[in-house]
């Protein structure tokens, strides 16, 4: 294993240095929040690509095809057609806004009348998006060095926390870039077809697997359709996804570029469920699903190639923990702490005070990456948690979100309605039903939907004046941010 160890070190040595040097960059909010927005085609697609395919993705991925077979692909692949919708159809609009974050959209669009609650919301499925991903390293440094689980996410999520925090997106950027350009490598070009020569070829996997496992729709509709309600509108609207649009360079980039990792993202679904219905026909009676990437691997692979493909599962990991950290803390920061401290002090607008917003920024990372931290290691349910995230996302925010961005006379009464009777509505459910179960995210989603236009129906348009600074920002004629000549724009 020393190979492998070896590998996996200049890995993780390089992430810090580039952590080091996007922290040369990073001298304005701009730069450290969404890399001064002038991010090109060619890093705009590899980033988008390396945030929304997580350990998830990989891992839970190749475990949904070792049960699932083919069909197992249908999570991932939805989150795909997710990043696709929002690349085509939101993207270029969203890019033109110039904001930081998602409840700055609602402000902007509704009076500020619904910043605060989003920003809760959004605030909590962030977080428990970081949670999940951290907890991940648990698996991967269990396979490496057979470590402690509290030791593995402490030093994995060390990692991420440390350059994050000293770069911001920038550093983010950075290393995202390589671990994409390490995922295709260790997932498409290597694990792939060496899972699928092991388990004896196509032929040979179709001979010891029941038909079930290459039928399309085999993981059953109601999943299929679940999947699509809570990961494809879930790219439409969160945070994380949202804050790598602002990084583009143009609207054309947004829409081009998303549309290559959203392809991509088709791509990796797909390859996944392979390598997880390979794992099936060599590994017929693994104790859990999810560890069959981590056997297949361990078993199969050459030593230096098992470096890398795990190398990649960090990657995948990395990027996810990564991308979810920066967006916790800018809605910490942006849309709960900078409002309550200009709420407080006595009708003064906390922002209007001069201090170092990259300095600010950057504890706000550190604080809230500890927190992470600690929250993985206290929690176990991976699943039970990540569902709660994205059932109050999607439940409290997809309809206000696409409602103001397609619905001229959508309110900000509606909106802070909507949030709030979808928020308490899949909390409720879940308690009632489960917290696994389908009805939550179905009930509420539709409870949110039903009480948004009610109340914005029954009440008083958006001031005119709101809806034509809101067209102006959409048009793009919003305020222009000062950038350095320099760029890094591939």
């Amino acid at each position: 294993m020393a190979v492998d160890y070896t590998v996996i070190v200049v890995y993780l040595a390089g992430m810090l240095a580039m952590g080091w040097w996007g922290m040369r960059r990073a001298k304005s909010k701009s730069e450290f929040l969404v890399a001064g927005r002038r991010l090109g085609p060619w890093m705009y697609s590899g980033t988008m690509a390396a945030i929304v395919l997580g350990g998830a993705s990989t891992i839970g991925g190749v475990g949904l095809g070792y049960t699932h077979g083919l069909s197992g692909a249908w999570m991932v692949f939805t989150i795909g057609l997710g990043l696709l919708a929002l690349s085509i159809f939101f993207s270029g609009r969203i890019a033109r806004l110039r904001v930081y974050t998602v409840s700055e959209m609602l402000d902007l669009r509704y009076g500020g009348r619904a910043g605060v609650l989003s920003g809760v919301v959004m605030w909590a499925y962030t977080l428990m998006l970081a949670v999940t991903s951290t907890i991940a390293y648990a698996t991967i440094f269990d396979v490496l060095f057979d470590m402690n689980r509290t030791l593995a996410i402490v030093i994995g999520g060390s990692i991420v926390v440390a350059y994050s925090t000293l770069g911001g997106m920038w550093s983010i950027t950075l290393t995202d870039m390589v671990q994409f350009v390490v995922k295709t490598v260790g997932v498409l070009l290597l694990l792939l077809p060496i899972a699928v020569v092991k388990a004896g070829g196509f032929g040979e996997m179709r001979d010891k697997l029941p038909d079930e496992y290459f039928a399309p729709l085999g993981i059953g509709g109601e999943t299929i359709f679940t999947y699509v309600l809570i990961y494809t509108f879930g790219m439409l609207i969160g945070q994380d996804i949202w804050q790598r649009v602002f990084t583009a360079r143009s609207d054309k980039v947004a829409r081009y570029g998303g549309t290559v990792a959203g392809t991509y993202c088709l791509v990796y679904a797909l390859a996944g469920a392979v390598i997880g219905t390979a794992a099936k026909v060599m590994y017929p009676k693994l104790p859990s699903a999810d560890a069959a990437f981590a056997t297949i691997v361990k078993d199969e692979l050459p030593m230096g190639v098992r470096g890398l493909v795990l190398a990649a599962a960090l990657a995948a990991v990395m990027s996810t923990s990564s991308g979810a950290l920066i967006a916790c803390a800018t809605v910490a920061n942006n849309d709960i702490w900078a409002r309550v401290r200009g709420a407080v002090r006595a009708g003064g607008d906390a922002s209007d005070e001069p201090h170092d917003e990259v300095r600010g920024n950057r504890l706000f990372i550190l604080v809230m990456g500890v927190a992470v931290i600690c929250v993985a290691i206290a929690l176990n349910d991976v699943v039970q948690a990540l569902t709660v995230a994205y059932n109050l996302l999607v439940g409290g925010l997809l309809v206000p979100i696409l409602g103001g961005l397609l619905w001229r006379r959508g309110t900000g009464a509606g909106a802070l309605a909507a949030v709030s009777a979808g928020g308490l509505s899949v909390i409720g459910l879940m308690w009632h039903y489960g917290i696994l179960a389908n009805e939550p995210i179905y009930y509420g989603l539709l409870t949110s939907l039903v009480v948004y236009v009610a109340v914005s129906l029954a009440t008083p348009p958006t001031d005119a004046v709101v809806l034509a600074a809101w067209r102006e920002r959409v048009a793009g004629r919003g305020p222009e941010e000062t950038v350095p000549e320099a760029s890094v724009t591939a």
